[in-house]
């Protein structure tokens, strides 16, 4: 697998995260399927989906106690000296979860439509004009190559769904919210490495929210 080429940018306010917390997120049954999900090695299939869903709807009354404004002033910095970011064309946040950082990335998109799969946390959205779509993101009702700008926090890697969906010169925006302490989670250079082709582009820490904004290089 080719290496990334990967720009630090300087760290804005950086938190360290509970050791306790990070301990927990590594043996949170959720890492295991990350890296299982994003190594495309078949985990994502079955029952899982399905399980992973009524998990989400479980939770989706009480998600909104797991905010802080830290969250979106991270994935505000994200998408600020993370860009420029496509200017044309649609933006797609997939896992939007309960909508919470919806309105942060309408406010730079173009257009947006989110995306979740579980019934719950849409339920639970805001009625903020962005489009929702109940959707599983390792088989997005998309075209090829008609997204400009994927947005993903705390979110799962599908990497070759992703890939088909970007279109040319579009962009990936990846966070997480704890960094290493967050259960769905992968570093920049494993994002970057999952992906089909050659990626990168430039990465950096808002508190304890680790980001990096990727795009093919070829």
């Amino acid at each position: 697998m080719p290496l990334a080429s990967l720009t630090p940018r300087p760290p804005l306010d950086p938190q360290p995260v509970d050791p306790d917390v990070v301990a927990a997120a590594e043996s949170h049954p959720m890492r295991a399927v990350t890296h299982a999900a994003a190594a495309e090695v078949g985990a994502w299939s079955g029952g899982l989906p399905g399980q992973v869903m009524r998990t989400f709807d479980g939770l989706a009354g009480e998600w909104h106690t797991r905010h802080g404004p830290g969250r979106l002033e991270a994935l505000a910095d994200a998408l600020d000296r993370g860009g420029p970011l496509p200017a044309d064309g649609p933006w797609l946040e997939l896992g939007a979860g309960d909508g919470w950082g919806s309105a942060t990335i309408a406010e730079r998109a173009p257009s947006l439509a989110a995306v979740e799969l579980s019934s719950g946390m849409l339920a639970a959205s805001p009625a903020d004009g962005v489009p929702r779509l109940q959707a599983d993101a390792a088989a997005l009702p998309l075209d090829d190559h008609s997204v400009a700008t994927a947005v993903l926090m705390n979110m799962l890697l599908f990497p070759t769904e992703l890939d088909r969906v970007l279109r040319p010169g579009g962009a990936l925006v990846w966070l997480s919210s704890r960094g290493p302490g967050t259960p769905i989670h992968l570093t920049a250079e494993q994002v970057a490495a999952a992906l089909p082709g050659r990626w990168g582009g430039v990465s950096s820490q808002h508190g304890t929210a680790t980001w990096a904004v990727l795009r093919r290089q070829g």
